[in-house]
């Protein structure tokens, strides 16, 4: 049996949160071993516990997020961060995405969208929502890092999240060729992990 993966919430509106523990309590591979309203305890939990993620929330009062996950780094956390948030600018998110969160997520979607996407990138993906998405394919195919135009589609849907399996049924290929064309991107780009590859696009874009 796999062994559960361990969360910390990170999230000020109590309500919202402990509604969260409780849908989170039917998922046999998802554990809460801690939660909290602030930055600040959260930072001394992690001295205490090591999660593999953190659920974290845009804005902790007079905290926000990227504080968080800077700091976090600073004690040591090597866990993952998916920001659950009402929304955050593109800038921030710009931010957020180049400090190493692996995903960002609106609040607005139900809690089997949630709990699936905690799954997905707890496990290792990366996960921003679509509105964040638009503007990285502009610049992405710059220099000598040009990608073909079969490369951007897959290149789209890694993005978003789905798996090699997934892609290839949606582009119609064998899971062979995704998986070529998907080592050939993260080759031209430099990455090694989907979380970097939304990284350094977010990167490319800034930077424009």
């Amino acid at each position: 049996m796999v062994a559960p993966f361990d969360l910390l919430l990170v999230e000020d509106h109590t309500m919202f949160r402990e509604g969260l523990v409780e849908t989170l309590k039917g998922k046999p591979n998802l554990r809460v071993v801690g939660q909290c309203g602030s930055s600040s305890e959260a930072l001394e939990l992690l001295k205490q516990i090591r999660p593999n993620l953190v659920l974290l929330d845009i804005g902790l009062g007079a905290e926000r997020a990227l504080d968080f996950v800077m700091k976090s780094r600073e004690v040591g956390f090597e866990g993952r961060v998916l920001v659950v948030t009402a929304g955050v600018s593109a800038q921030e998110a710009v931010q957020l995405v180049r400090s190493g969160v692996a995903g960002i997520m609106h609040k607005h979607h139900s809690s089997d969208t949630l709990c699936d996407v905690i799954e997905h990138v707890a496990a290792g993906e990366a996960y921003l929502e679509q509105n964040y998405l638009q503007p990285l394919f502009q610049s992405v195919g710059a220099n000598k890092r040009r990608l073909t135009d079969h490369e951007r589609s897959v290149l789209r849907l890694v993005v978003q999240g789905l798996s090699n399996a997934e892609i290839s049924e949606s582009l119609k290929l064998s899971e062979s060729a995704t998986k070529s064309l998907v080592h050939e991107i993260f080759k031209k780009l430099g990455v090694r992990t989907r979380a970097q590859l939304v990284g350094i696009a977010l990167q490319e874009h800034l930077d424009e």
